[in-house]
């Protein structure tokens, strides 16, 4: 209804335009908005108080000039003037039930409203280090990346989504000399795990499963391991802590030397244990990517060294006491950054540099990257090496996810003592696990209510949704046992003699619902479908209650099912995109 209203008010604008009303270089934007009030109508625009100073006129006038220009339209019935200048539009019968043929007829076209035009898209979101199983923060990360390219596709996108694995640097070192300390445990060494390696029993399952298949083949003596290092040291503080990440380097470096060729053998173990429990998590919680991209290859393919080079040519690097810098501060960071360090080793940053580069390279309009909201001081540097590299900084869009907390639980990786995603999902579900990380703006920090997740309440969010589209289900099969069928050209048909109280909020969210679909995808906030959802499912439960479907009427019968099967349907849609169920049983 909306493009049929600015056809009309832009028909209007010009012969205003013509007799002089509207200055000829004056173009006003055409807003419209639902209106909340049924007495006010179906759409209102401030049209013309947004005209008034242009104009050099009263804004009542204007919109009195407005109204006499609107062409005559059947899908109108009555516009009014309110208050100092707004137009109200009141729809024709026909025209309010329209919605509901559009809806039956391509539920996937009015649904998905086409306003990406076919921009690519590449949204990296996840990308957890495959050193350990995934907590209930990086769920929420999943989710909402999921949703988002679910949302995005929907809209005419072309959306690629991809999993970044950190399978380089030191985090992966430490995982491999935690599964090896392990490892050497289970041949019966007596080891002293490092303090700060990863002491969690997945790294000891791991070490199990190692030892399980390869035997005592990269067994050395705990003693050669520690023999002439420094003690781990104890207590706390910056100082103790340091000395601790101290200690663990020498141990990787040890490690490294006695096992040479081998070191890879036993790392990659580690990193593809963890890597196989992370997919398989995300296969439950239903994400999926289009391509896993490991950091290794940055490096092995040269990505690194030819985009430091290419800094380099366009003269945003300087050597400093050692080190490349890149000099960040000059494009909006606040200092300069390490490339490479005095060791002549690259940073993280330097690879992530390379990584964004080659997203670009790959022809992509617009990079979404999902981060956890701790990384926020991550932005600025990535963002002007891209602008550094490209010119094109501004292609680049971060969503911070904030931190999530449980009604019980807790969390922290290397305390051994965390709550995994796998654990959520199995004991809330992956309806509502997925359906509760996205009912909070991802800027918002988020308590997960697991009572409430497992109760079969209306209390519960996505029980009372899935239950909308259950209903309309159960109706119909309920139409079946008593012998009629339901006939949906005789319902559209008898649409206008309805006069049930509460129908026509019901088809206001029906017809709202592919631009509450487009506001979600240009914001990128999914978790605006699950407020649209939300008033559609209570609006429809309202009516169901209020009026009987199975009477013997069969003109009133077959239009309110056909209601009951519109309404349905776009929450079907709404489900499908959060990647959530709709069952036609509870």
């Amino acid at each position: 209804m909306k493009p049929v209203l600015d056809a009309l008010l832009s028909s209007a604008i010009a012969t205003l335009h013509q007799n002089g009303v509207l200055p000829a270089d004056f173009t006003p934007v055409i807003q419209l908005d639902r209106t909340r009030d049924a007495a006010h109508g179906d759409w209102a625009t401030n049209l013309a108080l947004a005209s008034a100073k242009a104009a050099g006129r009263k804004p009542r006038d204007i919109a009195e000039a407005l109204v006499a220009a609107l062409p005559a339209d059947p899908a109108v019935s009555k516009v009014e003037i309110a208050g100092p200048g707004f137009i109200n539009f009141f729809l024709s019968s026909d025209s309010r039930f329209a919605v509901i043929r559009q809806i039956l007829d391509d539920v996937t076209g009015f649904c998905s409203p086409n306003i990406g035009q076919g921009e690519k898209v590449l949204l990296e979101f996840v990308s957890a280090n495959p050193t350990g199983p995934m907590h209930v923060g990086h769920g929420r990360g999943a989710a909402y990346g999921s949703t988002l390219g679910n949302l995005l596709k929907a809209t005419g996108f072309d959306v690629h989504r991809e999993y970044y694995i950190n399978d380089a640097g030191r985090q992966a070192d430490v995982l491999a000399v935690s599964v090896y300390a392990r490892y050497l445990e289970a041949c019966g060494e007596t080891v002293q795990v490092p303090s700060r390696a990863y002491p969690a029993d997945y790294v000891k399952d791991c070490a199990q499963a190692l030892m399980a298949r390869d035997g005592r083949a990269w067994f050395r003596p705990w003693a050669d391991v520690v023999a002439g290092l420094p003690e781990d040291p104890e207590g706390e503080g910056d100082d103790i802590k340091a000395g601790k990440e101290t200690y663990l380097d020498a141990i990787i470096s040890r490690v490294r030397d006695l096992l040479g060729a081998d070191y890879r053998t036993v790392q990659d173990f580690g990193l593809d244990t963890q890597l196989a429990a992370i997919r398989h998590t995300l296969d439950a919680f239903s994400v999926d990517f289009d391509q896993w991209y490991s950091e290794r290859t940055l490096a092995e393919s040269g990505a690194i060294d030819r985009a430091v080079a290419r800094l380099r040519e366009r003269g945003h690097v300087y050597e400093q006491n050692g080190a490349v810098w890149l000099r960040t501060s000059a494009l909006g960071d606040e200092k300069d950054r390490v490339l490479i360090r005095d060791n002549g080793i690259h940073t993280y940053f330097a690879a992530d540099v390379a990584y964004h580069l080659d997203k670009l390279d790959r022809g992509f309009d617009t990079l979404i990257d999902v981060w956890g909201a701790d990384h926020h001081g991550y932005i600025a540097r990535v963002r002007a090496a891209i602008e550094a590299l490209t010119g094109q900084g501004d292609r680049f869009h971060v969503a911070l996810i904030q931190f999530v907390t449980l009604s019980s639980g807790r969390m922290g990786k290397r305390s051994g003592n965390f709550v995994t995603l796998q654990q959520l999902i199995e004991e809330a579900g992956n309806d509502a696990t997925r359906f509760f990380y996205l009912t909070r703006s991802p800027e918002q920090h988020l308590e997960f209510d697991i009572d409430l997740a497992r109760s079969q309440s209306a209390d519960n969010p996505v029980y009372y949704l899935q239950y909308a589209h259950a209903r309309v289900a159960s109706v119909f099969r309920e139409l079946e046992t008593r012998g009629w069928a339901h006939d949906q050209s005789a319902g559209l048909a008898a649409l206008p003699m309805l006069d049930d109280s509460g129908l026509d909020d019901l088809l206001k969210r029906l017809a709202a619902w592919p631009d509450a679909v487009a506001a979600a995808a240009r914001q990128r906030a999914p978790h605006q479908l699950t407020y649209a959802l939300r008033d559609l499912a209570q609006a429809f439960h309202g009516y169901y209650n209020t009026h009987k479907m199975l009477i013997d009427d069969a003109a009133v019968r077959n239009a309110r099912l056909t209601v009951s099967l519109a309404v349905q349907r776009v929450i079907a849609n709404g489900l499908g995109l959060l990647g959530v169920s709709a069952p036609d049983r509870m």
